[in-house]
């Protein structure tokens, strides 16, 4: 069950004190996310260990999970102006230099404490088994998109973006895929239905599926035959992505190493061609 409906079976026997707080997370959701358990209490008029008891009474290990289930749960719910508001409630007048810094560094060790290997590992070897490899990520995660394709594409010998600018573009372009390729999608809130509908296409034509998105609870889980994890930033309205492209770095390292005799090959022709061609200035040249 999600927190809402936990909330929902354990209201009646609340007391009084944690059906303030029940009531409170249950109208303010978005600001609930986001507010330590001090804070929390401040607002419901409940002493802080009372907030976290009611965590434990529902089930979780601490707060800080309670608070996970929460963004979880309503991260895709968030509009931009709702991320612009939750933002100046975290930063306001602060460094936002520090504190945007320190914010992905959080959501880096968060990634990594909640990675599962047997997942990561388990779309290494979907990858080096594909025919054809399918990259689809669309608006903030098509950087993800490009930086995959471009890596993947000197790695192995067919690798499609694809383009989502138009519905039918995009099934246009996914149209042959099957039992012997991979697609690889990247999501993260709001979801774009765009990537969400050309997984689910994917997965119903008999090909391997990977996601790389911010949740299990994401729309892309149920088509995923690895769901790749990378904890998102939803308190800003621009998305953080250094956690999902420190996954997906992995995730190409990984897969080079188990490629290594080709991928050695392909980069020695690639700067003999970058030499011949004079692509980078070379040292001494003005």
């Amino acid at each position: 069950m999600n927190i809402f409906e936990l909330i929902k079976e354990n209201y009646a026997k609340m007391s009084k004190g944690q059906k303030k707080i029940a009531d409170f997370i249950t109208g303010n959701y978005t600001k609930a996310s986001y507010l330590t358990a001090a804070k929390l209490g401040e607002l419901t008029g409940v002493s802080e260990s009372t907030v976290v008891r009611f965590a434990f009474e529902l089930g979780f290990e601490g707060y800080p999970e309670m608070v996970t289930a929460i963004r979880d749960y309503t991260g895709s719910k968030l509009t931009t102006i709702e991320r612009i508001s939750v933002m100046n409630d975290q930063i306001g007048a602060d460094d936002a230099f520090e504190k945007i810094l320190a914010m992905d560094i959080e959501k880096l060790k968060k990634t990594l404490d909640t990675a599962d290997k047997k997942d990561f590992y388990k779309a290494v070897d979907t990858l080096c088994g594909a025919q054809n490899i399918y990259v689809i990520g669309a608006r903030s995660a098509a950087v993800l998109a490009r930086s995959a394709t471009f890596s993947f594409t000197l790695i192995f010998e067919s690798v499609k973006l694809v383009h989502t600018t138009s519905t039918s573009e995009m099934f246009e372009q996914i149209l042959p895929i099957g039992k012997t390729d991979v697609m690889i999608g990247m999501t993260f809130p709001r979801y774009s239905k765009h990537t969400v509908n050309a997984m689910k296409f994917a997965k119903e034509s008999g090909a391997k599926v990977i996601g790389l998105t911010d949740s299990t609870l994401s729309p892309v889980a149920e088509f995923s035959d690895s769901v790749l994890i990378a904890k998102s930033n939803l308190t800003s309205f621009a998305d953080s992505l250094v956690a999902p492209m420190s996954v997906l770095n992995a995730l190409i390292v990984a897969v080079g190493i188990r490629k290594r005799d080709y991928v050695e090959e392909n980069y020695k022709r690639m700067e003999e061609i970058y030499e011949q061609y004079e692509v980078y200035k070379t040292k001494g040249e003005r």
